[in-house]
């Protein structure tokens, strides 16, 4: 057991041994001093508790305290003083002292005031250990990647996480790891101390979802023996995330629509405005914009989620960071299903960046689980993965081959461009236009990436944003659409 430390800062000499001598008898450790020149010097060390008189020779309790408090703000203070008042123990407070006791006092109430602050020091460590380890569980060290594309998700994240930005909209395909974004946002904002809430807006009817997002009054409708606080109450000082959006229903649409715009909702059958601080941040798999035009999503709702935008990119866009996931996810599956792997074979890690994953991010770790429970041994091997893992055609380059050099012109007029799969290549000719060069170009980096944006823009010096623009300039989007590509592999 661990002995917690006690600083006593008292100018009367007698007293000063006196408490001294008194906490060392109910075994703490205890260290006295009678300035706060003396004390100032001893607040770098490990304290737990500081015993502060008010009245000192060189400086008053309140000053030091507000000192204490900005250096050290997790050290709790309890105030001593023979010349108490209500302003001193309002202002007290106030500077973050934890307590305050008149001279002269008993000192098996003293004790009991210790022992009290003493025990606040130790929840309040452990809610600091559990908010640090929630951090690096759900913050930024939860997205894993070393690709260009894992390196955009997390400057979006920091971004974002250092705005006050009050919306923020998030894209991507099912099992991309939207959620995964909105936590690590959350974590890393000043709004990481706060409550995160979550709702999947296609999991529950329309009715109960808006009693579930703005709570509802007693007796609203059936049912409704009591009032109930929603989500967004709940989630004051935090974040709601609603993920797919997309589903909402048109009535609630108008309604979260206003809440946005003014801050303000009221309850199910309410008649008073309620008022929170919460960032909402929104998810959906679905083409928004699409929806917009069906008349399936209301425009101004769109346009005001979309204050802040970001996509995440699928993972067959990304395979380089296929390895370091599917470690990261056996290092979980470890404690979950309590095994001990240690290896993944070659030929399985070859198999997995092959593999198109159309379930992306969630497909893998649902592969790595399967094969953790079916497997034997401590190496994951390729005949416990799904059998569509298995099946991937070995002839399919993984990344790490894709990024081969350029094959320059060999000055002879022979090509120009990149050599790529079956020996084709591009020949230069009389009439010959610059834009079919480029959409041939562009067709055959598509083809050697097997349709991932990111690896064709390093086959041509370009970046992602770039390739999707030739790739609309030319009509060939759909072409190499997740889609189309899914089409391919089935085929």
């Amino acid at each position: 057991m661990t002995t917690n430390r006690i600083l006593v800062v008292e100018d009367e000499l007698d007293l000063n041994r006196a408490l001294l001598h008194r906490l060392a008898a109910e075994e703490f450790a205890a260290e006295g001093v009678r300035t706060t020149a003396e004390a100032r010097g001893l607040l770098g060390d490990d304290w737990d508790l500081v015993l502060l008189d008010m009245r000192l020779p060189d400086g008053d309790g309140l000053s030091f305290l507000r000192e204490v408090h900005e250096r050290r703000p997790e050290l709790l203070v309890i105030l001593m003083t023979a010349f108490s008042s209500i302003e001193d123990a309002v202002t007290a407070i106030k500077l973050g002292a934890y307590d305050y006791v008149r001279k002269p006092f008993d000192f098996e109430e003293l004790l009991l005031r210790v022992r009290q602050a003493l025990e606040t020091m130790v929840l309040r460590r452990e809610v600091r250990a559990t908010r640090e380890r929630s951090k690096r569980a759900h913050g930024l060290g939860a997205i894993v990647g070393q690709s260009q594309a894992a390196q955009e998700v997390r400057d979006f994240v920091r971004r974002v996480a250092a705005s006050d930005a009050a919306t923020v909209l998030v894209t991507g395909e099912s099992g991309s790891g939207k959620d995964l974004v909105a936590k690590a946002i959350h974590h890393e904002s000043r709004r990481g101390d706060g409550p995160f809430m979550t709702i999947t807006c296609t999991a529950i009817s329309e009715h109960l979802l808006e009693s579930e997002l703005f709570g509802h009054e007693k007796g609203a409708f059936t049912d409704a023996r009591s009032q109930k606080n929603g989500l967004l109450e709940l989630a004051d000082g935090g974040t709601v995330f609603l993920d797919e959006i997309g589903d909402l229903p048109l009535p609630l649409q108008a309604k979260l629509l206003r809440f946005l715009q003014e801050k303000t909702f009221k309850r199910v059958g309410g008649t008073r405005d309620i008022t929170v601080d919460v960032r909402v941040i929104a998810a959906t798999h679905q083409p928004l914009p699409t929806l917009v035009k069906e008349g399936r999503f209301r425009q101004d709702l769109y346009y005001r989620l979309k204050v802040i935008d970001g996509m995440i990119p699928p993972l067959r866009e990304r395979l380089d960071d296929v390895p370091l996931l599917a470690r990261s996810f056996v290092q979980d599956l470890n404690r979950e299903l309590r095994r001990e792997i240690r290896h993944i074979s070659p030929e399985a890690e070859q198999a997995m960046l092959r593999y198109g994953w159309p379930g992306n991010v969630r497909e893998l770790r649902n592969a790595l689980e399967r094969a953790m429970i079916l497997g034997q041994g401590d190496t994951i091997r390729i005949d416990a993965l799904p059998f569509e893992i298995r099946a991937t055609d070995p002839s399919r380059t993984p990344p790490a081959a894709v990024a081969a050099p350029a094959r320059a012109d060999d000055g002879r007029g022979g090509t120009f461009g990149s050599e790529v799969a079956g020996g084709r290549f591009i020949r230069l000719g009389e009439g010959f236009e610059l834009e079919t060069l480029e959409r041939e170009l562009l067709t055959q980096a598509m083809g050697v990436a097997n349709g991932n944006k990111t690896r064709a823009g390093r086959l041509l010096g370009l970046n992602r944003d770039q390739v999707r623009y030739r790739l609309e300039k030319y009509g060939l989007l759909e072409q190499f659409s997740p889609q189309a590509s899914k089409s391919v592999e089935d085929a």
